[in-house]
């Protein structure tokens, strides 16, 4: 049994950092796997699922790939 505390789902939700850090990470995890695959990746663009090779994704545009962080008034 495990003695290592849990996270405070709560304080991770109104923190907001680490949830969107998370996401980034999940997000570049994603490229990469995709890239060593060499198999298109599905992403939302210009209000429709568009197909782009992962070759073409560098640290420049990848950004453009990241999860949008809106704030709420919570």
């Amino acid at each position: 049994m495990s003695t290592e505390a849990k996270p405070d789902i709560e304080k991770l939700f109104a923190e907001g950092r680490p949830i969107d850090e998370a996401m980034s990470r999940a997000v570049r995890g994603a490229i990469e796997r995709h890239k060593q695959a060499g198999k298109p990746m599905a992403v939302w663009g210009d209000g429709k699922t568009v197909w782009i090779d992962p070759a073409q994704v560098d640290q420049e545009n990848e950004e453009e790939l990241q999860p949008r962080v809106f704030p709420c008034d919570a």
